[in-house]
């Protein structure tokens, strides 16, 4: 637990110190909703409010893959890779503390995007409260996913010569049940006003199979 608390506390301070990382996640996120404005035809009202929840997701996804590229990224200055490798503890410790950061910085990115995309796509739902505690539930919950298997993938990911394009290669197909659950509950929410409790269960159980096995395989990613 120690190894988790120092390792998420020094990623938090380092992101907090240079916020090159959540910068350039947000400004991604942003372009992608401005890209989606302008380039759905007008007069598209009812149309548009069913894209939403994709084009929702789609922005955290791709504001997602650029954090995590950039999580492992630092640690390769200095040779800071190896020390996380020599850690006194089992090594699923320090995948949960780098996905704890991930998680954080990209909840921060979303709740911004979110306000936006509610903005530019005048989604007057995002106005009641209850909704937005409720779609914060199911933005957590994909969210969790795609930082655990997204941190593992990322720690195999930086080694490669062409880690920028291997990491979306290697995690985007993994996505996909995390996606489903994700854009299927958002949308039943945002178009009906109600969580329906399939594409929740998909979410639940997609999160406890990536987490367990990351926790489990991240002991041997860092010897590679």
């Amino acid at each position: 637990m120690s190894v988790l608390l120092a390792v998420l506390w020094k990623d938090l301070v380092s992101e907090w110190r240079s916020r090159d990382r959540a910068v350039a996640m947000l400004l991604f996120s942003l372009l992608v909703v401005v890209v989606f404005h302008f380039a759905l035809p007008s007069g598209m009202g009812e149309r548009t409010q069913e894209l939403a929840p994709g084009l929702l997701w789609v922005a955290y996804v791709f504001a997602a893959v650029l954090g995590l590229n950039r999580a492992f990224s630092v640690e390769l200055e200095n040779d800071a890779l190896t020390g996380l490798a020599l850690v006194p503890s089992d090594r699923g410790w320090v995948f949960l503390g780098k996905a704890g950061a991930s998680f954080v910085i990209l909840a921060v990115v979303q709740a911004v995007t979110a306000l936006v995309f509610a903005i530019v796509f005048e989604l007057g739902e995002l106005r009641q409260p209850g909704t937005v505690v409720r779609l914060a539930g199911i933005v957590a919950l994909g969210s969790l996913g795609v930082c655990a298997v997204g941190t593992l993938f990322a720690a195999i990911a930086v080694r490669t010569r062409f880690r920028e394009v291997m990491l979306p290669l290697l995690l985007l197909p993994l996505l996909i049940p995390i996606l489903s659950g994700a854009v299927r509950a958002t949308a039943e929410l945002l178009l009906h006003g109600r969580l329906e409790a399939e594409p929740l269960q998909l979410l639940l159980v997609a999160d406890a199979v990536y987490l367990i096995a990351s926790f489990m395989g991240f002991e041997y990613v860092l010897d590679e």
